[in-house]
């Protein structure tokens, strides 16, 4: 990778003297930028505001050469060829599971099953440890943030049991409503599965003292981290929940990757999600005994290109600091809630009102104009927004709002970015206060697929 005077500034860590603590500058982003490859490129002519992160993160070149190496240099399946690339590639892969356990500080890597996305990992447990522990008029709470990843594995399964499902509503200011909370616990649901951070929100749950209730009431509890893992410091220990997901490609890997964390126990008592080769220990005719865990839980050729994107991808964010990250971002998002109610006229944004309690996003509507337009226009302007329900169809119907737009931010975005969006926002209401004949934009029907 080419590390350019400006970059290496802005990772620069000044070197501590005896005595006094070490104090970090704040993350660069302009200087950053330059370990993007897809900023070399322009976008209608101007640089790309790229304000979709939630949706998928852009990539540094130190991922695209992780997995440029493994594919050019020692392209060989794992655990399975007793020779030089084979061995070199069962080691990247294995190397990056310990990287994922020392990222979210879980106690043993071997607590760490390797997926494709945290939608895998959700379906992983409600299929093993939900079908095997779920049962008639058993309780599942989850939340009205949650993205559908976190609802309709678990829909499926009371369908399936005949179980039943509670939520926890919002506010108005999208934070969950703890005392709704706290009476649906009495109900003594065998699991509770909500979003660490919000992705129609960017909410942050108070997660410890979510869980802490939980396991008072005898429930296991499942966080949704893929919006939390690229922001915020995790540790899983002091989070102390029984299973934890998140996606790579959310935190400047690659798509295809991602991790399940969960107690040891459990997975050692869970069964099998997927059956093939790689989690088998010995086969026969008529019966199977399954490999040690993790791997009894990933069957098949996994996407060894992208686990070893992922875990450069956790190297370079534990280069920048996640305390840097979470500050810098939570800079930006106090930045937006100021300048966009008094730069944009009528502007509608959701959520907390405090940058404090938001993760990087700012989810908004511009009145009478259509969020897939208003994405459409901007798009002139080389801006990238998300425009459409997040795959959070019921927080959006608590919102009373078919679809919304949404700006969300990572180490590349700066106050730039959020004052071009401003200025894109204006210029859009300029063309709708024309008359409906000149100005009218073609409007996409929300797709029911519409998936994050």
């Amino acid at each position: 990778m080419t590390l350019t005077a400006e970059n290496a500034a802005a990772r620069a860590t000044p070197e501590s003297t005896a005595g006094t603590a070490t104090v970090r500058p704040p993350l660069d982003p302009q200087a950053l930028r330059a370990d993007f490859p897809i900023f070399e490129r322009l976008i209608h002519g101007k640089r790309l505001a790229y304000l979709d992160s939630a949706s998928t993160s852009l990539k540094p070149r130190r991922v695209l050469d992780a997995m440029d190496g493994y594919n050019r240099r020692y392209t060989t399946n794992v655990h399975r060829g007793i020779y030089t690339t084979g061995e070199e590639a069962t080691a990247a892969y294995e190397e990056s599971r310990v990287k994922i356990a020392r990222f979210i500080n879980a106690p043993d890597p071997h607590e760490i099953v390797q997926v494709r996305n945290a939608t895998e990992a959700i379906n992983l447990v409600a299929y093993s440890w939900g079908r095997r522990n779920i049962g008639r008029a058993d309780t599942i709470v989850l939340t009205e943030l949650e993205h559908h990843a976190n609802l309709v594995p678990w829909q499926l399964l009371v369908q399936e049991k005949d179980a039943d499902l509670e939520f926890v509503p919002i506010h108005d200011d999208g934070r969950l409503n703890l005392q709704t909370y706290e009476v649906l616990l009495r109900t003594r649901p065998k699991l509770v599965a909500f979003t660490h951070v919000s992705n129609g929100l960017g909410t942050i749950n108070p997660v410890r003292e979510m869980v802490e209730m939980a396991h008072a009431a005898g429930a296991l509890v499942l966080v949704d981290g893929a919006q939390a893992v690229p922001h915020l410091p995790v540790d899983v220990q002091a989070i102390d929940a029984d299973f934890y997901v998140f996606s790579g490609h959310k935190v400047l890997g690659p798509t295809g990757s991602g991790a399940l964390w969960a107690r040891r126990e459990l997975l050692d008592a869970m069964p099998p999600f997927l059956a093939g080769g790689e989690m088998i220990r010995e086969v026969h005719l008529r019966r199977t005994t399954f490999n040690d865990v993790p791997w009894k839980f990933e069957a098949g050729t996994p996407d060894i290109a992208a686990a070893i994107g992922l875990g450069a991808a956790l190297d370079y964010l534990a280069d920048l600091g996640m305390d840097r990250l979470r500050e810098h971002e939570r800079e930006l998002v106090g930045y937006a809630l100021e300048v966009l109610p008094r730069e944009v006229p009528g502007i509608t944004i959701y959520g907390p009102a405090s940058a404090d309690d938001r993760g990087g996003v700012v989810t908004f509507n511009l009145p009478g104009v259509h969020p897939h337009d208003v994405a459409t226009l901007l798009d002139r302007d080389a801006i990238a927004v998300r425009a459409g329900h997040h795959c959070t169809q019921p927080l959006h119907e608590r919102l009373g709002e078919a679809a919304t737009a949404r700006a969300s931010f990572n180490v590349y975005s700066d106050r730039d970015d959020i004052d071009r969006l401003a200025k894109g926002l204006r210029s859009v209401q300029r063309v709708f206060d024309r008359p409906t004949s000149e100005s009218h934009a073609a409007t996409t029907q929300a797709s029911a697929n519409d998936l994050d």
